[in-house]
């Protein structure tokens, strides 16, 4: 590692002990604009002769290059948008998007995009795209954007940002090191999502579907259908707490909707917030060991009714837009946490609280909700396997994280 100097990073590969280059962006790649033509749904096309139309859609959410394209517009429309090749950098002109693409096929961009080609060959394609995500690009952009009532990036503030860059050799070893990072992040990401595709399936098999008294698959040994019990046979409801949460700061832990989407069980440690109440007050809006948590509101239809389980071993508060479910008849914790996330239970719940603009659960909603269950004994076996597969969940996110983490603070070092 060099000692640090200017226009250098803080971090180098050895061998490298040149000043890095600084220069304005628009001297050395063209920067242009995308463009649309219009109405473009009197250009779009399923003919072979089409041209990929790019969209925001068609970025993957993992890894840099575009490989596809969901829809193609006519040959015709070639005059009225801007053709990108392979090669080129696409770069979305909203700030709250911004992030650089490769393009691996030929195709148009709208005027959502910014097309940034390096004809005078520069740079090494891989850096140039980590360099365009760094911090201190995206925090050129906000300066240069201060003051704006369109907060949207554009053609003259990309190339009026000032870049730091080093010799072809060097941009090639930073690139195709990144390049392994991205690599081996999407591979955590594809076996969390793998891991998350087997739970949702084991979901629709191991619950009975709607109409149906047996789940597809069980465990040797049980056998006999699923008695039917509505919700409220088994728990009773209430509301939170309607108090102002701080994170981090003193009091008792407050569980809020966020902890319930954020985490796979909800254990006291988990808990990001705080609220200061009395004893009083926390008596009835105490959460303990088994609670059943469910989200009240939500604008999507996957989160809707959301549900999680309280399994910390000490007392914690429960917030406004949550509901609290007290057990009142026997199941296991780890099961019903599990059967309010199958499709049966889930459909229930969305097709009850769907709203003009929201969807919005209540206790009456919940009450009503009409449940298939085993026997206690069968529950366990069910609860504890849906509770590995959430732990292997966790794990894998916890790994994705860390690596981000990691990737993010190499950039801050990597660049100047």
């Amino acid at each position: 590692m060099e000692k640090e100097k200017s226009n250098v990073p803080k971090l180098r590969f050895s061998g490298f002990t040149d000043d890095w280059e600084q220069r304005k962006f628009s001297e050395l790649v063209i920067i242009e604009r995308g463009g649309s033509p219009r109405p473009i749904e009197s250009y779009i096309t399923e003919e072979e002769n089409g041209l990929n139309w790019v969209k925001i859609g068609d970025a993957p959410e993992m890894g840099n290059y575009i490989t596809k394209t969901a829809q193609k517009i006519k040959p015709e429309g070639l005059k009225k948008t801007r053709e990108v090749h392979p090669g080129d950098l696409i770069l979305s002109n909203s700030m709250s998007f911004g992030r650089p693409y490769i393009m691996a096929i030929d195709g148009c961009i709208h005027d959502g995009w910014l097309l940034i080609r390096d004809e005078q060959k520069l740079f090494d394609l891989k850096f140039l795209c980590a360099l365009l995500g760094t911090d201190s690009m995206l925090n050129q952009y906000t300066a240069m954007a201060a003051g704006s009532t369109v907060n949207n990036l554009n053609k003259e503030l990309v190339g009026n940002t000032t870049v730091f860059y080093p010799s072809l050799a060097e941009q090639r070893v930073i690139g195709n090191f990144l390049t392994k990072l991205d690599e081996a992040i999407t591979l955590h990401q594809r076996k969390l999502d793998q891991i998350k595709e087997y739970k949702n399936g084991m979901l629709q098999k191991m619950f009975p579907k709607e109409g149906e008294t047996v789940p597809e698959v069980r465990f040797p040994g049980f056998e006999g259908e699923w008695e039917q019990r509505k919700l409220h046979t088994l728990m009773d409801f209430s509301n939170g707490f309607n108090g102002n949460a701080e994170l981090y700061g003193k009091g008792i832990p407050f569980i809020s909707v966020m902890d319930i989407l954020n985490n796979a069980y909800i254990t006291f440690e988990s808990i990001r917030g705080k609220v200061d109440i009395d004893d009083n007050t926390l008596m009835r809006f105490a959460v303990n060991y088994g609670d059943v948590l469910f989200q009240r509101s939500s604008e999507n239809f996957e989160d809707a009714g959301s549900s999680n389980v309280y399994i910390g071993d000490k007392t914690a508060a429960f917030g406004g837009f949550v509901i609290r479910g007290r057990r009142k008849a026997e199941y296991d914790a780890y099961f019903m946490k599990s059967l309010l996330d199958s499709d049966a239970v889930r459909k229930q719940i969305t097709s009850k609280a769907q709203g003009a603009q929201h969807i919005n659960v209540s206790q009456e909603t919940l009450s009503d909700i009409i449940l298939r269950i085993p026997s206690i004994e069968e529950q366990v076996f069910v609860g504890r396997l849906f509770a590995t597969m959430n732990e292997a969940v966790i794990l894998h996110q916890r790994k994705l994280e860390a690596m981000k983490e990691y990737k993010k603070g190499l950039l801050q070092q990597m660049f100047v």
